[in-house]
């Protein structure tokens, strides 16, 4: 395996969790760093290192999902709400003008951790790559369990405290601070 490669993993930045009127948004704190991530966007894909939309899909109805009991229904298959959100979904839109390059990904999730029920790690290790950058939102949750998963498969973890918020300042002081001091991960 080829050694030292890095991905930019961009968690949830979608409508119902960043916009205003978003189903489970948190609000100004995330819309204040989208540029930021459109930024990373653009010069990861720019660099050709592996950029990862990690986008979380539910189904309508979908009464067994362990979320259904914790929160309201949200980025539903379908709608509006799934869509990435302002500057971060402009990016996209610039990368997928003419079909999205080799080195850019879109990833439906279904749980917390962009490793749950995905093929992700599968596509990192094909690609060598050991280091792992991690903005998005909700820093105490998404992107929490992310940076969790990815500690114990044995990534670098490098998470972009301008590029990640949450509806929770406690819960995102708290993430940060977990990640730094049990992950071992660089915060910058």
């Amino acid at each position: 395996m080829a050694s030292g490669g890095r991905a930019l993993i961009v968690i949830d930045y979608t409508y119902d969790f960043v916009a205003p009127d978003g189903k489970l948004t948190c609000g100004a704190p995330g819309q204040a760093i989208g540029p930021y991530i459109a930024r990373q966007i653009e010069d990861f894909a720019a660099t050709g290192d592996l950029v990862v939309f990690a986008v979380d899909v539910h189904d309508e109805g979908d009464w067994y999902h362990p979320e259904s009991r914790l929160f309201p229904p949200h980025n539903l298959r379908g709608t509006a709400g799934r869509a990435l959100y302002g500057a971060v979904g402009a990016a996209y839109d610039r990368l997928a003008a003419d079909g999205l390059p080799a080195n850019v990904r879109w990833m439906d999730k279904t749980r917390y951790s962009a490793f749950a029920g995905t093929v992700l790690e599968m596509d990192l290790r094909a690609r060598g790559i050991e280091e792992l950058h991690l903005v998005g939102v909700c820093t105490d949750i998404c992107v929490l369990h992310t940076a969790i998963d990815a500690y114990n498969r044995g990534f670098r973890v490098v998470l972009h405290e301008k590029g990640v918020a949450s509806f929770s300042p406690e819960g995102h002081a708290f993430a940060l601070q977990h990640v730094r001091q049990v992950l071992g991960a660089d915060v910058k």
